[in-house]
C-alpha cells in the first residue's frame, strides 16, 4: 500500500528521465551547416553587369549578402579557398510598364532585380550549382523612380539574399 502513494512520485521520476534523454534543436535562421566540415565561406563581390546601371545597387546587395552570412551563421568569411563559396553578377535591373490606366497611359511600373549566383561546396560537389534569383516590386507610375528606388532595393535585396541563404546553405 505504501507504494500506491508513491506512484506519482515514481511516474514524475520516470516522466523528468525520458525528457532529459529527449532532445529537440530549433533554428530560427534555418541554418543547416555541419560546422565539423563548414568553416569558412567566401563571397566575392558581384559587379553589375545590367544594361541599365544603379551603383547603389551593387553596394547595397554586396554588404546585405555578406551580412546575412555573419548574422545567421558561425562561418569565416575569407577571401578566397573556402569550404564555400559564391560569386555572381548582378544582371538586370530594369523597369517596365506593367498596367494602363483607361486613358492609355501606364499606371504602375514594375522594377525587377536579378542575380546570377554561383554556388561551390567545396565539402560537397553535389551541392553546387548555377542560378539567378530575382524579386521584383510595383509602383504608381506616378511616382519617378528616383523617389522609390532606394526603398524598393532595400526590399528586393533582403529578399534576394534570403533566397540566396536558404537555397545555399538552409537546404529548403
Amino acid at each position: 500500500m505504501a507504494w500506491i502513494k508513491k506512484a506519482p512520485y515514481f511516474s514524475l521520476l520516470i516522466l523528468a528521465v525520458v525528457l532529459a534523454g529527449c532532445t529537440i534543436s530549433y533554428s530560427f535562421t534555418g541554418g543547416s551547416i555541419d560546422y565539423t566540415k563548414v568553416k569558412t565561406i567566401a563571397i566575392a563581390d558581384f559587379p553589375i553587369k545590367s544594361e541599365y546601371v544603379y551603383a547603389p545597387l551593387g553596394t547595397r546587395f554586396n554588404e546585405d549578402l555578406k551580412d546575412i552570412f555573419v548574422r545567421q551563421t558561425k562561418l569565416q568569411q575569407i577571401s578566397a579557398n573556402a569550404d564555400l563559396e559564391l560569386e555572381g553578377e548582378i544582371v538586370e535591373y530594369r523597369q517596365y510598364n506593367e498596367a494602363v490606366a483607361a486613358d492609355g497611359f501606364s499606371s504602375k511600373v514594375r522594377l525587377v532585380v536579378g542575380i546570377n549566383v554561383r554556388y561551390t561546396n567545396n565539402t560537397n560537389h553535389e551541392e553546387d550549382f548555377e542560378q539567378k534569383f530575382s524579386a521584383y516590386r510595383t509602383y504608381e507610375s506616378n511616382r519617378l523612380l528616383t523617389e522609390v528606388q532606394d526603398e524598393l532595393i532595400a526590399e528586393m535585396v533582403k529578399e534576394i539574399c534570403d533566397q540566396i541563404f536558404n537555397a545555399t546553405v538552409a537546404n529548403w
